[in-house]
């Protein structure tokens, strides 16, 4: 059986460990010859990659393993790119939370002004990746999950239309997960989804079992008193106060449109003044981050260096990111496995931009993925779609052309943002904030 090569972009994240050990735990399926980690940030990517030297060697000791800032050697001889890189890191993700907070908008990683901004930031990161992919191993695949996914997916369509690039995202898989205890189901993987949308942005139109069961009464019944909340569902990475919040306001998106399952992040669209007033200006989710996540993984990756051992590590495996491995799978071994994708529309949603990087079914194999038909969907999700994905074209226009004007444009269009004036302001006050990271805007 062939065995693969991997490269992990973005070797530095504080989830490369658990994607390893996720990795290490799916060999049975998904063999491995090789793991790479490229970062641009050494020092950062030292520390982790010690101690997944060290988790490799333990499991699989016939795995070969390098951690590099140079492209050639990291890109040369992959199969795969599995890249999540966060380009400024979490200083920067801090600044686009508070930054739009200061001016009584939404502050989130990926919606609204922040999401446009880290977008601005994300977008030249992964072309860069992208092409030393197609000029050191013109076969490979990149699996990307780096955020914003939609923005980034929308740069990648125009700027590298024949790229071997998937865009996929952990969250509708995490929904799922809760959809699945809900309706008294072992996995995710029991149920068959109808789901339409752009990335962060959609919704379940039907969920059954293999046998052809209506699970959306049972699944909206549940959603329509608690959201998505669950006692307990075994995850880690989505459990924090504010992901808990995430979850149960669902009921009230939910309320808008009761014919269909929402995704949990239309909360900053559809309640921008309850997610501002429920904000601490102060300490936001970036600050969460690196004060839990951040400290935990790194601290860890030291100790186990030190030790020159796992034993007693309170690293997780991230059962989270199997999806990336199914996903793999699939291009190599052509399973035709269906999973959400974003890809370009051309038709599949009948009724809206053939152009939009939308997230729908898709079935995998080793031509990429084939998106399924969804048909026309209705106006209420059709008019909110519209305006997004105007945002986040405009966003790429901007990025393309350094243009201000088409920067101003998209933050006034989104749906988290109360005027034209309060647009500008705030993009003023990223522009300040970027300059290292961003073109500069004429």
């Amino acid at each position: 059986m062939k065995k693969f090569s991997i490269v992990v972009a973005g070797g530095g994240s504080t989830f490369t460990p658990g994607i390893v050990m996720m990795l290490l735990d799916n060999l049975y399926k998904f063999p491995i010859r090789k793991i790479k980690f490229y970062d641009n940030d050494e020092e950062r990517q030292d520390t982790i990659a010690k101690a997944c030297e060290i988790l490799i060697r333990e499991k699989a000791p016939d795995i070969e393993f390098l951690a590099t800032v140079d492209p050639e050697e990291a890109f040369t001889d992959v199969d795969f790119v599995m890249a999540h890189i966060r380009v400024g890191k979490y200083a920067m993700r801090e600044l686009d939370e508070k930054i739009p907070l200061r001016h009584g908008v939404v502050g989130q990683e990926t919606c609204g002004p922040g999401g446009i901004a880290y977008g601005m930031r994300s977008i030249g990161g992964i072309i860069e990746i992208a092409k030393y992919m197609e000029k050191y191993s013109p076969n490979a695949w990149m699996l990307n999950y780096s955020n914003p996914a939609a923005i980034v997916a929308e740069a990648t369509r125009r700027l590298l239309p024949n790229s071997k690039i998937l865009n996929i995202c952990d969250m509708p898989i995490g929904i799922e997960g809760r959809m699945a205890k809900i309706a008294g189901l072992e996995s995710r993987k029991d149920m068959i989804v109808k789901y339409y949308g752009l990335n962060h942005f959609g919704w379940w139109s039907s969920i059954t079992d293999k046998e052809g069961n209506d699970l959306m009464p049972k699944i909206k019944e549940h959603v329509a008193k608690f959201g998505y909340d669950t006692d307990s569902t075994g995850e880690v990475q989505h459990t924090d106060a504010s992901w808990s919040d995430t979850y149960r306001k669902a009921k009230n998106v939910y309320a808008i449109d009761p014919t269909t399952l929402p995704n949990t992040y239309l909360k900053y669209y559809l309640f921008p003044d309850y997610v501002v007033e429920h904000s601490d200006k102060n300490y936001t989710r970036a600050n969460e981050v690196m004060d839990g996540r951040e400290k935990h993984v790194f601290g860890e990756c030291r100790r186990i260096a030190e030790a020159n051992t796992s034993q007693g590590s309170t690293l997780e495996i991230d059962e989270h990111a199997s999806y990336i491995v199914d996903l793999a799978r699939a291009i190599a071994y052509n399973t035709q496995e269906r999973m959400l994708l974003i890809v370009e529309n051309n038709g599949s949603i009948e009724n809206f931009d053939k152009t939009a990087m939308v997230e729908i079914p898709c079935l995998v194999g080793s031509n990429g993925p084939e998106p399924l038909r969804i048909g026309d969907i209705p106006r209420f999700q059709k008019g909110l779609m519209e305006q997004q994905v105007a945002v986040e074209k405009l966003v790429v226009d901007a990025w393309i052309e350094k243009s201000y004007q088409k920067l101003w444009q998209a933050i006034s269009l989104s749906k988290t943002v109360p005027s034209v004036k309060v647009a500008k302001e705030i993009l003023d006050d990223l522009i300040e904030a970027n300059r290292e990271f961003w073109p500069e805007l004429r």
